[in-house]
């Protein structure tokens, strides 16, 4: 039952700029479970797993007449995710190794994913991606009352300062993946819908590396427990993608509607909001 919770969640989420990673962190600590234990941390990259698969068969037509038209379009499309991921992977790991040998260099073989259960780190994550969420939808509303238009497609400078960006994002619950990406890349004059299909199609080349490296993590952590411990916390990240999967294809018939509805800003009053609500979850305890 609480596999099946955290997938819904995830599956509702996971289109929406609103960090889903940080919703299912919040739920986990009001079950009671530990978001920051590799079995935790493993189910929530496979519930990412489970929504992506369902993001790519959703996706998938609207993919192929954009980036599989022709072998020129695919050739650029790869060459601009290859450049976005290996800044992501670049930054990422960056700040990650960096948090782990200084605020983290006093606990004994500690790891990034300690920090994913503390709220007090979550909720300045999701007031942070809110006020980038906010200044992306002013600036695109601006642009457009003075009858400018964003230029549509993606250079190479475009795709390396949103991997980038999503590098920024990896260490921290609550800094909405998609949230960040799409928002730099309205900053930068990009279409929001070239935006959103480019950060989607960057979320399903990371995901697969993103779960090895949690799989690895549970083997390490559950080596002295043997097979029969690490099936114990494996089988239920499965049966959580599986889940994800469903609830993220009947969630992505509505709200990919309401997404293109032009109110961008609404999600970063979401955050905002979001961010109050798991500072005071914080101040009681959670």
């Amino acid at each position: 039952m609480q596999v099946l919770i955290l997938a819904v969640v995830q599956g509702l989420a996971e289109l929406l700029p609103v960090s889903s990673s940080a919703h299912v962190v919040v739920v986990e600590k009001l079950l009671g479970l530990d978001p920051s234990s590799p079995p935790a941390t493993l189910l929530l990259v496979m519930l990412h797993a489970g929504t992506m698969f369902a993001v790519v068969v959703y996706f998938w037509r609207q993919w192929r007449d954009t980036y599989f038209q022709s072998t020129t379009a695919f050739k650029r499309f790869a060459a601009l995710i290859v450049l976005a991921t290996a800044l992501t992977g670049l930054i990422g790991e960056t700040i990650i190794k960096a948090i782990e040998r200084t605020f983290l260099r006093s606990i004994p073989h500690a790891e990034i994913e300690d920090l994913f259960s503390h709220l007090e780190l979550v909720a300045p994550a999701l007031a942070l991606v809110g006020v980038l969420i906010l200044l992306a939808a002013l600036i695109e509303r601006r642009k457009s009352t003075v009858g400018f238009t964003a230029a549509g497609d993606l250079s190479a400078r475009d795709a390396a300062i949103i991997g980038a960006v999503q590098g920024l994002c990896l260490p921290f619950r609550g800094f909405s993946r998609s949230g960040a990406t799409i928002s730099t890349g309205m900053l930068l004059g990009v279409a929001r819908s070239r935006a959103e299909m480019f950060s989607f199609a960057l979320a399903v080349v990371l995901t697969p590396v993103v779960v090895v490296r949690e799989v690895m993590r549970l083997v390490h952590a559950e080596h002295t427990g043997g097979l029969a411990a690490f099936a114990a916390g494996a089988f239920p990240s499965m049966l959580g993608a599986a889940f994800a999967f469903i609830a993220g294809l009947i969630a992505l018939n509505w709200l990919s509607r309401w997404l293109e509805s032009g109110r961008w800003y609404l999600f970063g009053i979401y955050c905002l909001v979001a961010a109050a609500g798991v500072g005071y979850l914080h101040h009681l305890g959670y």
